[in-house]
C-alpha cells in the first residue's frame, strides 16, 4: 500500500505549501488541546497531543496528499531543528543542582535510566522465547533498530528518538510502529503516576518515606522560580536562535570532519554507527549545549530558552510524522508486548530501590518520567505534586536530553546482541 501511494504524484508538492500545512496542523493540535470544551478535554485525556502531531501528517502522507518520503523538509528537520533544540535544552543543564539531588531523586533518576537500558534487552530476550518473529526482521526491518529509537525516547525524549532514527536507520514502517508503542505505553504509565500523585500520602506510607527533604526541596525550588523568571525581549530570542543555529553550524562542520576521518581510518566501526555523520552531529551539538551551560548564556533559560527549544522540537515532530505509515503497527502488534515488558522492568527496578531507600513517591514518579516522558511529561507530573517542583523535573529531563542519545544507542547495541 505504501509503495503504491509513493508512485502517485502527491496532491500538494510545493514545499512552502507543505510546510504551511504542517504548521497549520501543529497550530490546530495546540489550539484544540488547550481548549476548555468538554468534548475536547475528554478526547485529549485519552489521545495525547503528541500522537496527533505524528498521526495527522502521517495520515496526509498515507492518503497521497503530501509526499513525506521525498520531501526536503524531513532533512531540514533532522539536520537543523533537532540539533538546535538539543542545544537550547541542554543550555539549562545545572550540574550543581543535579549533584545536590544525587542521594534521593537523583538516585531514582539513574535507577530509572538503568531500568530502560537493561529492560529493553531483557524484553527482547524474553519475547524471543515465545514469539521470535516479533523481535526478528532483516536489514532496516530489524526490530532492534526501531526499539533503539524507543530507547532514545525513554531516556531523553522525542529529539533523542529522532537522532537515533537517523543513526540506526529503521524502516519507515518499523519506526511508525515504534512511535505508536512509545506513545500509548508511555502515556498509560504516565496516567498511573498522575493517579499516584493524588494518592501520594498512601504511597509515601507504603515506601515508609521521610518527606522532610522533599519539603525543603519544594521551598528551595519555589524561591528560585519566583526570583529568576522574566518576560523575554527581542534580543533574548535573537540570542537563543543565534546560539542554537550557530552551534548547529559548528557541530555540522566538526561532524563532517570527524566522519571523514573515521570512515577513512576506522571503517570497521560502522557497525557501532561511528562512521555516521549524524551521530557526531548530535554529539557535538549536545557538547556545545553543555559548554554553554557553564557560561552566562544559561541565563537565557529565565527568558524561555526551553520553550523555544520545544517549538523547534514540535516542528521537527511534524516533519518526522509526514514520513510515517499510520497502519504500520498492524504489521507487528506484538511490539506492544515488548513495550509493556520493558516498562514493567523499569517500574519494578524503581520500586525495589525506592522501597530500600524509603523515598517519597514524588522521587519515584519523577525519576521515571524525567526519563520516559522527557521535559513535557516530567513538567506535568511534577506540577501534579506541587507547582514549585516543576524545576526539578526540568533539571532531570534536561540531563536526560544530554545523555539520552548515547544511552539509547547503548541500549540498541545490547538489543542487537541479544536478538542476533
Amino acid at each position: 500500500m505504501q509503495n503504491t501511494i509513493r508512485e502517485v504524484t502527491p496532491l500538494i508538492n510545493d514545499n512552502a505549501a507543505v510546510l504551511g500545512l504542517l504548521m497549520a496542523v501543529l497550530g490546530l493540535v495546540f489550539y484544540t488541546s488547550n481548549h476548555k470544551n468538554n468534548y475536547l478535554v475528554k478526547f485529549y485525556s485519552v489521545i495525547p497531543p503528541l500522537l496527533l502531531c505524528y498521526f495527522i501528517p502521517g495520515l496526509l502522507n498515507s492518503a497521497g496528499i503530501i509526499d513525506g518520503e521525498n520531501s526536503p523538509l524531513t532533512s531540514i528537520g533532522s539536520r537543523f531543528f533537532l540539533p538546535a533544540c538539543l542545544i537550547l535544552f541542554t543550555l539549562n543543564l545545572n550540574l550543581r543542582e543535579m549533584w545536590n539531588l544525587r542521594k534521593g531523586v537523583g538516585l531514582m533518576f539513574f535507577t530509572g535510566m538503568l531500568g530502560i537500558i537493561i529492560g529493553g534487552p531483557l524484553a527482547v530476550w524474553l519475547t524471543s522465547f515465545v514469539a521470535p518473529g516479533v523481535v526478528g526482521g532483516a536489514g532496516p526491518d530489524e526490530v532492534w533498530r526501531g526499539l533503539g529509537t524507543l530507547a532514545g525516547s525513554w531516556i531523553g525524549g522525542s529529539a533523542n528518538q529522532a537522532a537515533l532514527r537517523e543513526i540506526l536507520q529503521p524502516s519507515p514502517e518499523l519506526f511508525s510502529a515504534t512511535i505508536t508503542v512509545d506513545v500509548f505505553v508511555a502515556y498509560f504509565w504516565m496516567a498511573f503516576l498522575l493517579y499516584g500523585a493524588s494518592k501520594q500520602v498512601e504511597f509515601n506510607r507504603f515506601f515508609k518515606a521521610d518527606t522532610a527533604e522533599l519539603e525543603a526541596l519544594t521551598s528551595r525550588m519555589d524561591h528560585q522560580q519566583k526570583t529568576s523568571v522574566r518576560i523575554p525581549e527581542t534580543k533574548d530570542l535573537i540570542f537563543m536562535l543565534s546560539l542554537a543555529l550557530g552551534g548547529t553550524g559548528l557541530a555540522s562542520l566538526l561532524a563532517n570532519r570527524v566522519t571523514s576521518y573515521m570512515t577513512l581510518h576506522f571503517p570497521e566501526l560502522e557497525k557501532f554507527s561511528l562512521t555516521n555523520s549524524f551521530f557526531w552531529l548530535i554529539l557535538f551539538s549536545t557538547l556545545i549545549g553543555i559548554v554553554l551551560s557553564f557560561t552566562p548564556a544559561r541565563k537565557l533559560e529565565n527568558a524561555g530558552a526551553s520553550k523555544m527549544a520545544t517549538v523547534l522540537l514540535y516542528m521537527l515532530i511534524v516533519t518526522i510524522g509526514m514520513q510515517t505509515d499510520i497502519t504500520a503497527i498492524l504489521q507487528n502488534p506484538g511490539l506492544f508486548i515488548v513495550g509493556i515488558i520493558w516498562i514493567s522492568i523499569h517500574a519494578l527496578l524503581l520500586l525495589v530501590v525506592g522501597k530500600l531507600i524509603k523515598v517519597p513517591f514524588f522521587y519515584y514518579a519523577i525519576g521515571s518520567m524525567a526519563n520516559v516522558g522527557g521535559v513535557a511529561s516530567a513538567t506535568v507530573t511534577s506540577a501534579a505534586f506541587h507547582p514549585s517542583l516543576v524545576s526539578v523535573g526540568v533539571i532531570l529531563s534536561v540531563f536526560s536530553y544530554a545523555i539520552g542519545t548515547y544511552a539509547g544507542w547503548l541500549t540498541a547495541i545490547l538489543m542487537q546482541l541479544v536478538s542476533s
